[in-house]
């Protein structure tokens, strides 16, 4: 009877340890799902790139005033140096990049675009002569039917300029979180995520501010209509501060089996938004297609991290 008694206790406790990552898990799911349609409605009355430095700007002052009141201690000169290559790779480009996209796509095909992040770590990983898994090829092949399905229905709009360019901007960017991905796997460092995180905020916004400036893409604060405002807000509450703490909670105590579910749900939240909202295209071939890409997504992550 002892014994039942320990084991239930023990059961007890791992629910407990399991519940709040969970919902952690299930928070990412929905709220960087809806990101896309802030990012869609904020790029509507301002410049894409001015709304990036805005919610950098603001999602940066929140962690790094948190960091100042608890004197965290600030990184060395290799934690810095880490900090300046993931600040270009995630923010300027990742997040500027796919922010300037979605002004000329839909949100939910911006989703979809950004989800496929890592096929890119595969070619990278196959061109540098790493042994790649039939399971990550197979992936590959299944994505690139899906994604074949899905463009189907957008054909018509490849002839509209802004359209290609918009998806060529997705594109890079997902390959430029590709590169931050691998950076991070070979370059670890023990320095604390969230200042980090803070830290590549204010140090993006600020080289994004200056281009910005020079080429004259701002328009006054003044005037910015409320409702991207509202758009900068959630984004900086939502996207860049408690999704992100979620994010990294997530990471260490679930599973990466588990944690990674998110970049199969996101798309699907920001499709289903999309529609209701801007009444974005909604279709048969969207809906299969989508789902296609992400069993073969699926399929890849499962190769990355067996390997």
């Amino acid at each position: 009877m002892a014994y039942f008694s320990v084991f239930h206790e023990y059961i007890k406790q791992k629910k407990k340890a399991i519940g709040l990552p969970f919902l952690a898990l299930c928070w990412i799911s929905f709220f960087w799902g809806t990101t896309w349609i802030a990012s869609k409605e904020g790029v509507k009355h301002m410049p894409a790139m001015q709304l990036v430095v805005l919610r950098q700007f603001f999602g940066g002052i929140i962690y790094l005033t948190y960091f100042l009141i608890k004197k965290a201690p600030w990184p060395t000169q290799r934690q810095w140096r880490n900090i300046l290559v993931l600040s270009i790779l995630n923010f300027m480009l990742s997040n500027g990049l796919s922010t300037w996209g979605v002004k000329y796509i839909s949100s939910g095909l911006g989703a979809i675009i950004g989800s496929i992040f890592p096929l890119w770590i595969v070619i990278i990983s196959f061109f540098r002569g790493e042994k790649v898994s039939w399971r990550a090829v197979l992936g590959l092949i299944i994505c690139f039917f899906g994604i074949c399905v899905i463009f189907y229905d957008y054909l018509h709009d490849f002839l509209n300029p802004e359209f290609r360019f918009g998806i060529i901007l997705s594109v890079i960017a997902t390959f430029t979180w590709a590169l931050s991905s691998i950076y991070i796997r070979e370059n670890r460092t023990n320095f604390n995520p969230y200042f980090s995180l803070g830290l590549q905020m204010l140090i993006s916004c600020v080289a994004i501010f200056g281009v910005i400036q020079s080429t004259g893409e701002t328009v006054p604060l003044s005037e910015i209509p409320a409702v991207s405002w509202w758009s900068i807000a959630y984004l900086v509450v939502f996207g860049s501060v408690l999704t992100f703490i979620a994010f990294i909670y997530a990471l260490e105590h679930l599973p990466k089996e588990v944690s990674s579910l998110y970049a199969y749900i996101n798309p699907m939240v920001a499709l289903f938004f999309g529609y209701i909202l801007f009444h974005e295209p909604l279709t048969v071939s969207i809906a299969i297609g989508g789902l296609v890409t992400l069993t073969g997504l699926f399929l890849v992550n499962k190769a990355i991290k067996k390997s």
